[in-house]
């Protein structure tokens, strides 16, 4: 792999300097450049970091103010193209490494789509409950209860992302950490998008109903159909892992269980899908609202 450096020709230069092609300054990609000096299985990085990859997931991570980045490789045309269509420049403090595309392969996960781009950075702070709900004005709120795959975790993120959900809650020992593979399927949400990770579920949604939520579990078994059986005001909704579904004792802290009308002709669906159906849903109240 090639040795860290910097681009050596014209355009680079003025990008390195700080302009762009009409000698106007550049922005920088880095959320926090300017408050700062100096700047986990697959999709982890060395100690305490990170390992990002893919367009999407990477440039959401540079522009997030919230994130800290470590290191960034990159094939040299995947480096420029992010750069111009931001019209920004990359903070000097960040350590970069050209590339080719195999290197970087051997990078990530076996035959990870990372188009060029792969970013060594710190997890996100840690965000408490209380706080999320201090900036929810209302928004729907998601919570997982022992969803454990990180591609349906960061299908579910993105979903959030579309639908403008507050936060999503999840328990801190049944859920998948922050790594390359769920951020890819989160395509840039896992930066946008607040995550909560609770010791306790059942704790959580009393709070939530202390904040004026209507807590509902989406379950096959459920007497109401959803969308029908939402109220008016906040919602909390509540999924669960595909096959075990949603604790008793969650459920239990629930307002309501409803079920998806779907089809006889299959069991259930995906519970990534059956979040995005119940979101839009959800939105779609909140507008006739």
């Amino acid at each position: 792999m090639a040795s860290p450096r910097r681009p050596s020709d014209d355009r680079s230069r003025q990008t390195r300097e700080g302009v762009n092609d009409s000698g106007r300054p550049k922005t920088s990609l880095r959320g926090r450049e300017g408050r700062m000096h100096g700047g986990r299985g697959s999709g982890r990085g060395s100690a305490g970091a990170v390992r990002l990859w893919g367009r999407h997931a990477v440039e959401a991570a540079l522009t997030n103010p919230e994130r800290v980045a470590k290191k960034l490789w990159g094939t040299r045309e995947a480096i420029q193209a992010m750069l111009d269509d931001h019209d920004a420049e990359l903070p000097a403090s960040l350590p970069i490494e050209y590339a080719q595309a195999a290197d970087l392969g051997r990078l990530v996960a076996r035959d990870a789509p990372h188009q060029g781009l792969v970013l060594d950075c710190a997890p996100l702070p840690d965000l408490v409950l209380g706080e999320a709900l201090d900036e929810a004005r209302g928004r729907t709120i998601v919570i997982l209860d022992q969803v454990t795959d990180p591609h349906n975790v960061g299908a579910i993120l993105r979903s959030c992302a579309a639908f403008d959900v507050a936060a999503l809650i999840t328990q801190d020992r049944h859920a998948p950490p922050e790594s390359g593979t769920l951020a890819k399927s989160a395509s840039g949400a896992l930066e946008v998008v607040p995550w909560v990770r609770v010791v306790n579920l059942a704790r959580a949604l009393e709070t939530l109903s202390e904040a004026g939520y209507w807590r509902i579990a989406l379950d096959g078994e459920g007497k109401a159909a959803f969308p029908a059986a939402l109220p008016s005001g906040p919602v909390a909704l509540v999924l669960g892992a595909e096959g075990d579904g949603i604790r008793r004792n969650v459920l239990d802290h629930c307002d309501a269980v409803a079920r998806l009308p779907i089809s006889g002709r299959i069991e259930s669906l995906n519970v990534s899908t059956a979040a995005a159906i119940a979101l839009y849903a959800a939105s779609i109240r909140d507008k006739a609202d």
